[in-house]
């Protein structure tokens, strides 16, 4: 007769992802996750795989949860450069707040921890940022159809700018207390815009 599972693989799923949004992959050891979770290593194992495996599954999990409005925020009929203006405020305003300089964002951390020398964390990264750069593209490509974007202005790449730019503010805001310093970075990218 199989067992049936003690604990709920959803909340230890997200569990999980919390502590590797705070500590990284590399300083969460396996032990770190039994003693986190409240499970043995052995469910792990069972229900996830090994480490590698369930940082890929908290991984899915935090692109499948994470801006769940932005693709409204960036489609809404009429205007479309004040909402791309205000997500990358918004941004800007979160990689600069105190909760968000904790952890910064799981997938700008895998970059720059793990993309370099693993395939499907890098994958991962890519199909996030590729999902946001289409989002940037749409709304500038729109933006620019409804007059408010020059002609002369290449979206495509004006898209790519603010992904760099939405990235790296990302970095700053997790290392650097000087919101500011984010902040006016999103501003001076803005008035490309313009």
């Amino acid at each position: 007769m199989a067992r049936t599972k003690e604990f709920d693989p959803d909340a230890v799923l997200q569990s999980a992802l919390e502590l590797f949004w705070r500590r990284g992959y590399e300083a969460t050891s396996i032990a770190d996750l039994v003693e986190h979770l409240g499970i043995g290593r052995a469910s792990i194992y069972a229900t996830f795989g090994n480490k590698h495996e369930l940082y890929l599954k908290a991984m899915d999990r935090y692109s499948q949860g994470r801006d769940p409005h932005l693709l409204a925020e960036l489609s809404q009929p009429g205007p479309a450069l004040p909402a791309v203006r205000t997500v990358v405020r918004r941004f800007a305003a979160e990689a600069a707040s105190p909760e968000s300089r904790l952890n910064g964002c799981l997938i700008t951390n895998t970059a720059a921890e793990l993309a370099p020398h693993d395939r499907a964390a890098a994958r991962r990264v890519e199909l996030s940022w590729e999902h946001l750069e289409v989002l940037l593209h749409s709304a500038l490509v729109r933006a620019q159809a409804q007059g408010e974007l020059p002609g002369s202005r290449d979206p495509r790449a004006l898209a790519r700018m603010l992904l760099v730019l939405l990235q790296g503010v990302r970095v700053v805001g997790k290392a650097s207390s000087d919101a500011a310093r984010v902040r006016d970075a999103a501003e001076q990218a803005l008035t490309l815009l313009d």
